[in-house]
């Protein structure tokens, strides 16, 4: 699979959508791919704060339990709840109805250490 132009990549195998202040997060097909069939997902709570960089969710897959780490900085503003009774939608649409979690970002965006999509699609040979 591609991976889509218009988000950002980090190098932990998160991506990005913005829209306005508003980040919509989600794991890579990579990501996905490499975890094997998802059957869990632990999401952040709705009102949670969640920096850069540090754990916001976990992914349970029959291989083993990942943590995901936001790829920004700020309040959590809805999460995916469909996920709840169909994780493996992580696996099936990770760029579309497999997101995990939105973020109203905070502060000043700092997309230092993303990478577009031609960068991650390097980064993984």
């Amino acid at each position: 699979m591609s991976h889509p132009a218009d988000l950002r990549y980090t190098p932990s195998h998160e991506w990005i959508r913005l829209d306005g202040d508003v980040a919509t997060c989600g794991i890579t097909d990579h990501a996905q791919d490499q975890l094997g069939e998802v059957v869990f997902v632990d999401l952040p709570e709705v009102g949670d704060a969640v920096t850069q960089g540090e754990g916001a969710a976990e992914i349970e897959s029959v291989k083993a339990v990942s943590d995901i780490y936001s790829p920004v900085t700020g309040e959590v503003v809805e999460v995916n709840e469909e996920l709840e009774d169909a994780p493996e939608t992580v696996n099936s649409a990770p760029y579309a109805g497999g997101w995990l979690f939105k973020v109203k970002l905070s502060g000043t965006l700092n997309l230092d250490g993303t990478l577009d999509a031609a960068a991650y699609e390097a980064s993984l040979s």
